[in-house]
Parts: C-alpha cells; structure tokens; sequence
C-alpha cells in the first residue's frame, strides 16, 4: 500500500461523499429520524436528508452521479423554499444534528460537530477575507440560540452555548456561553 502524498493538494471542497465516516447512507437516514422531534415529517430532517444525499451521490460512478445532481438539485431548492433551510451539501455536517425548528436557517459553515442543536433564524455566513471564503466551524454538543448569527472563520468550541440573537464575529472557547451584539463571553466552562 502507498502512502498518502502530502505534497498533493486537498480534494476541492463537495468533490466527494464527506458524510461522517463508519455509518452507511441509510443508517445515517434513519439515525437523522430518530434525531428530529417529528422523525421524518420535520423540516429538519428533510434538509438533513437532502445534504446526506447530495454527499452520498458523490460516491457515484459520474453516469449515476448526473442523475443524482439533477434529483439533489430538486431536493435542495424544495428544502430551501417549503422547509426555509439551506444547508449546503458542501457543509461537513456531523451526526445526530438536531434541526429543532425551521425556517429562515442559513447554514453555510465550514463544519457541524456532533450532538449539535440549531433553532430557526440562525445564519453561518462566510466571510471574504483576501479573496478566501471564511466559514465558521460549529464543534461538538454546541446548542445555538434562535437568531443567532455566527460569521467568517470563527471557531464555536465544544459544549459552547450560543445565545438567543448574539452575533458571534470571534472564537467561542470551549464550554463558554456566548451572548449579545457583537457577542461576548459570559461563562467559561
């Protein structure tokens, strides 16, 4: 077996299936389910559901992967229009991710940790920092407040609590309680 070449450069972002490791499509499908309150009848799911996919077809032989991207393209403005979440496929999305209501969610980060809980009106916002798009990464066990907005390259430590409408611009330690606008650290755990 050869070894990994570090000199090549990472596989461009959504280029292949970054569905969280060790679970099969379904599993993770139904794993999403049991995560919602409402299982398969929440708008959480669905837009879950529309990520997993659009990150499982890119696993794909191309042939199957064209009809894939034409059913993932459909699913992903359906999700946008009738659930009022967009969650990019693009976005590593970790497991048991609770979408706890919808409507008005932004999801654009650069990652979602595990165990993590999102209410409606909250929006990940990219940054444009020297021509790099800057997206935020959400650790594990992370509950994020109704409205919160969480912009640029900021990192929302594990067990981090987001208030209520704070707007995060900075780091979030882990365990920290983040409130206000611009959002300040309340508690560090």
């Amino acid at each position: 077996m050869s070894e990994p070449n570090e000199n090549l450069p990472a596989p461009a972002m959504g280029s292949t299936n970054a569905n969280p490791p060790g679970i099969k499509f379904w599993d993770l499908v139904k794993e999403d389910a049991r995560t919602q309150e409402l299982g398969i009848r929440s708008q959480g799911f669905w837009a879950l559901y529309t990520h997993r996919f659009g990150n499982w077809r890119m696993g794909l032989p191309k042939g199957f992967r064209i009809l894939g991207t034409l059913f993932y393209r459909f699913m992903a403005k359906w999700t946008q229009v009738t659930c009022g979440i967009d969650l990019p496929y693009t976005v590593k999305v970790g497991r048991r991710v609770r979408l706890e209501h919808f409507g008005g969610m932004i999801l654009i980060a650069e990652s979602i940790g595990d165990d993590v809980t999102i209410r409606q009106n909250t929006t990940f916002g990219i940054k444009k920092v020297d021509g790099e798009h800057l997206r935020p990464k959400i650790g594990n066990l992370v509950d994020i407040g109704v409205g919160a907005v969480i912009i640029g390259g900021v990192t929302v430590g594990e067990g981090a609590t987001i208030g209520a409408n704070a707007v995060v611009i900075k780091d979030v330690p882990v365990g920290a309680t983040a409130v206000g606008v611009p959002a300040r650290i309340l508690v560090r755990a």
